[in-house]
């Protein structure tokens, strides 16, 4: 609950600071260029209001509308958007967005005129004569297909990594500190050959659904995913606050054991994974022309995998380095216990490797 709050506050943000600052901007095109547009000016019936009151009364519109989407976008986020193609999810996100549109300033309208002291609202077939409305309307309709096609973007590439390619950050290699976490289904070759490759791939569909079902609420970006694999990421002070990384595991067992009937029903087994964690500096580049995407080099990533292949060895579902286990803060809610120092495979020094458990 706590996780979701925190996910939904996020988002909050996102969506006010998004629409106050598109609202902001189209006052500004409003008081300098529409109202000087002398068969729209005749027609609006705030023509004469200060920069400053059109400008708090459009932001006012932008917070109200960023506040309604947030809860329009938590709602499609948790129950449908995760399985829709990226047109139809544009389209509907879309669709919603100006519907809820109409419905915000059907609302503000009489707020404005209270606070203005100007009856916007004057009688049958305002909706068709204000012609700065229909101006006002369309901006919102073009301004939510660029919100749409921005939170689409943000759920490929990652928070922040969309932004950071268009400006070319990542054009020559940087180093960064991250967090890594390689999850992997267990028994994977077993279950494809009882399912068949046709059911075998709903299987992973499901599986890495319910995992994007989590990983939002733990500031956690997927880095890509390999077969039955997933490679989950957090800049190293997302992954280290609260324990995000190692929190995310346990609430992604607990999510799968709620779905327990369904994948029972329709699969006849519930998905066991193993995962394995690390942190530390790393490069971080983007690679490709016409497949362009972000890639990690360093042995942080590679002793992240290694780890993981260790689960089978040691009977362990979660696994951990010391060194990244020393900079989070368990409390008393999950247990840590030593497998000693183990040389990974590949490697020619050993490391400090722990097991994470839940203290039930």
């Amino acid at each position: 609950m706590k996780e979701n709050l925190r996910y939904f506050y996020g988002l909050l943000g996102q969506t006010l600071v998004f629409w106050a600052t598109a609202m902001g901007l189209f006052a500004l095109f409003r008081f300098y260029g529409l109202t000087h547009i002398e068969s729209i000016r005749m027609a609006d019936d705030i023509a004469h209001l200060s920069m400053g009151e059109i400008m708090g009364y459009y932001i006012l519109t932008g917070l109200s509308l960023g506040l309604l989407y947030a809860l329009v976008e938590f709602a499609f986020e948790k129950y449908s958007s995760k399985r829709l193609a990226i047109g139809p999810s544009i389209a509907i996100r879309t669709i919603t967005y100006f519907l809820s549109t109409i419905a915000v300033f059907t609302l503000l309208v009489g707020l404005i005129s209270d606070l203005s002291g100007i009856n916007i609202d004057n009688g049958k077939g305002w909706w068709l004569k204000n012609r700065i409305l229909h101006a006002t309307l369309l901006y919102i309709f073009i301004a939510s297909l660029v919100f749409s096609f921005l939170k689409i973007a943000r759920e490929k590439f990652g928070r922040g990594l969309f932004i950071k390619m268009l400006l070319g950050t990542y054009k020559k290699p940087k180093e960064e500190k991250r967090i890594f976490m390689f999850l992997d289904l267990k028994d994977s070759t077993a279950i494809a050959e009882k399912l068949g490759h046709l059911k075998y791939s709903q299987f992973i569909q499901d599986f890495f659904y319910d995992l994007n079902e989590v990983v939002p609420r733990f500031d956690a970006e997927i880095y890509q995913y390999v077969g039955d694999e997933a490679v989950l990421s957090w800049s190293y002070n997302k992954g280290v606050a609260k324990a995000n990384c190692v929190k995310v595991f346990f609430a992604f067992e607990h999510h799968i054991k709620k779905r327990g009937a369904y994948y029972r029903e329709r699969y006849g087994l519930i998905p066991r994974f193993k995962a394995g964690l690390h942190g530390g500096f790393l490069m971080v580049a983007e690679v490709g022309s016409v497949k362009k995407e972000l890639a990690y080099h360093g042995d942080v990533i590679n002793t992240a995998a290694r780890i993981q292949e260790e689960c089978n060895n040691h009977k362990a579902s979660l696994l951990i380095s010391e060194t990244l286990l020393n900079e989070l803060d368990l409390g008393s809610t999950y247990l840590p216990t030593s497998l000693g120092s183990i040389l990974l495979k590949g490697k020619h020094s050993e490391i400090n490797v722990y097991t994470i458990e839940e203290n039930r």
